[in-house]
């Protein structure tokens, strides 16, 4: 399942599963492809699947320049082009949410479907950008053992911080994992994305929408104004989840993502 592709200069690691019509999962900051392993294995029966890690994250190359939106779109187009994947549900949570946005501006026709998962359309305020430019340097200095304990309070509700230490290691786990230039790329990357809110109206695909109602990084009014946006778009709120939604409450993920896709097809 898993494989390597060279694409634009850079080797791109990605799952591959399944057979049929193609969703594509893009993950977020600072993660990596496995945080999708189950949504992988719910639908890899009725869809074919793949998942790669993006630039600078998991075991896809790291580059030093910032990772833009942009770029990580662009590795995508061509990792479809090298898989001879034409059009796929193009599916993001939080990072993963810009790249796909990103993805749609430039290749519209590509995308089947959008699912856009605890993310929003806005680009980042000055603070923002101060902030992010701010732990880039902290990473590189220090690596990610201080942005995993700085991050993992915002990232995950606090009932599954309390109650669910399975998936408290998991999401750390990955964020020690990735490579602290990668990550710095990422936030830089992040940092000068495009405000998207613009195009939301000209998405004329079927889209869901998907945030938790505990998510306090992108929370449930950015989803709520995206929905309102985006011409008859779906939008869920699952209760008692973060903002990673997939792996804190993934049986009610993997139930949306099923009705979603199922309706593609009526």
């Amino acid at each position: 399942m898993s494989k390597r592709a060279r694409v634009r200069g850079i080797e791109v690691a990605y799952d591959d599963a399944g057979a049929g019509a193609a969703v594509v999962f893009l993950h977020g900051f600072p993660f990596d492809r496995s945080m999708w392993r189950e949504q992988v294995e719910s639908l890899r029966g009725a869809w074919r699947v793949v998942a790669p890690d993006l630039r600078g994250h998991g075991e896809t190359s790291v580059t030093d320049a910032p990772a833009t939106m942009e770029e990580m779109a662009e590795d995508l187009a061509a990792l479809l082009d090298e898989l001879e994947i034409e059009r796929a549900v193009v599916a993001g949570l939080s990072m993963g949410g810009y790249v796909a946005l990103a993805f749609f501006r430039k290749h519209a026709r590509r995308v089947r479907a959008l699912i856009l998962a605890d993310t929003r359309a806005q680009a980042d305020t000055d603070e923002a950008r101060r902030t992010r430019e701010e732990t880039a340097g902290r990473t590189l200095r220090d690596g990610m053992e201080a942005i995993a304990d700085a991050m993992l309070p915002k990232l995950l509700a606090t009932a599954t911080r309390q109650k669910d230490s399975e998936v408290t290691t998991r999401v750390r786990e990955m964020i020690l994992r990735t490579n602290p230039r990668g990550a710095a790329a990422a936030l830089r990357g992040m940092a000068v994305r495009r405000d998207q809110t613009e195009m939301l109206p000209e998405i004329d695909v079927p889209t869901l929408i998907v945030v938790g109602s505990d998510d306090v990084i992108t929370p449930p009014s950015n989803a709520e104004e995206m929905h309102a946006l985006i011409k008859g778009s779906r939008l869920l709120k699952i209760e008692g989840a973060g903002h990673v939604s997939n792996l804190e409450r993934p049986a009610e993920f993997n139930r949306a993502l099923e009705e979603f896709l199922s309706s593609l097809d009526e």
